[in-house]
């Protein structure tokens, strides 16, 4: 962030008692630290992970933070990286649009060169047998064994594997580790039990999921848009599931010009911060997307 000024007691005094509580720790945390909603849960004891994901959610609209998410790398090796930016001092839209912009069409920095691995000394152990004279190798009076000759092993024949039940839609046990996008569904119901999903559900869904992957997000990021936000009581997992795969899918950058060799690929989107959806720094006010700024009645 840019040079703010000192920070005060006062920064925080208008906020709820516990958005003044978060704010206070997510203020003093290093540069770099975690702050997603699990990781600020975990380390302070007063919160859980609802509490914290309203309290950032209050933060952003009082003009204190922003999420976004920024594809960085070089050459084809890119990846989503999110990142969240930290004011003490309360910025309306305004500020927050400028410098979200400023910050996108700045020039990445070029990544320092990794420093040479120390020297180690190699263990004795470790090292090549030496070479043994083929003259001294055994005595004259040794009698030579007469050659056995070997007999290849047989390999017994391999058991085919069992099909497991309940993948659904072609999915043979043939196919190694289940994909990220199954593993993703998978796990949302660890992640908040009202979205738990069965064997069969993940099967039923993993192609939706597995869009969302070619779009360039990862695990992470498609846990937090589909479990950002619940109602209070969800009574279909499934079709809930599903309906945000649908929605919520975010959209396909276009194939950039090809830039010149050793020149990062830099692209930044702000993400909501009820619910994640990504997006341009003017489409948002106060952090929100506009469905979450305008919840239907219904």
């Amino acid at each position: 962030m840019p040079k703010q000024r000192p920070r005060c007691e006062g920064d925080f005094a208008l906020l709820p008692e516990r958005e003044r509580h978060i704010a206070g720790y997510v203020d003093a945390l290093p540069e770099g630290a975690a702050m997603d909603i699990k990781s600020l849960a975990r380390s302070q004891p007063l919160y859980g992970q609802m509490a914290v994901g309203s309290a950032l959610r209050a933060l952003g609209v009082a003009g204190h933070l922003r999420h976004v998410r920024c594809l960085s790398g070089e050459g084809g090796q890119v990846r989503w990286v999110s990142r969240t930016f930290w004011s003490h001092i309360a910025r309306d839209n305004e500020w927050w649009d400028a410098f979200l912009t400023a910050e996108e069409n700045r020039p990445a920095p070029q990544e320092a060169a990794a420093p040479p691995a120390p020297w180690v000394p190699a263990d004795p152990a470790d090292s090549a047998a030496p070479e043994v004279d083929a003259s001294s190798e055994a005595p004259a009076s040794v009698p030579t064994q007469p050659p056995v000759t070997a007999v290849p092993q047989q390999r017994a024949a391999e058991p085919e594997p069992e099909p497991q039940p309940g993948l659904g839609l072609g999915r043979q046990a043939t196919v190694g580790r289940p994909s990220p996008a199954f593993l993703a569904l998978a796990h949302l119901g660890r992640t908040d039990s009202r979205v738990a999903l069965s064997e069969v559900e993940c099967a039923a869904l993993e192609q939706a999921a597995a869009e969302w992957f070619a779009r360039g997000v990862d695990a992470g990021y498609l846990t937090h848009a589909l479990t950002a936000g619940l109602p209070a009581s969800v009574d279909s997992p499934f079709g809930f599931v599903r309906r945000r795969l649908h929605d919520k899918l975010p959209p396909r950058l276009p194939t950039a010009a090809p830039a010149a060799p050793g020149t990062p690929l830099r692209r930044l989107m702000v993400e909501c911060t009820e619910c994640g959806v990504p997006g341009r720094p003017e489409a948002f006010r106060d952090g929100l997307c506009r469905p979450c700024r305008q919840p239907d009645p219904a």
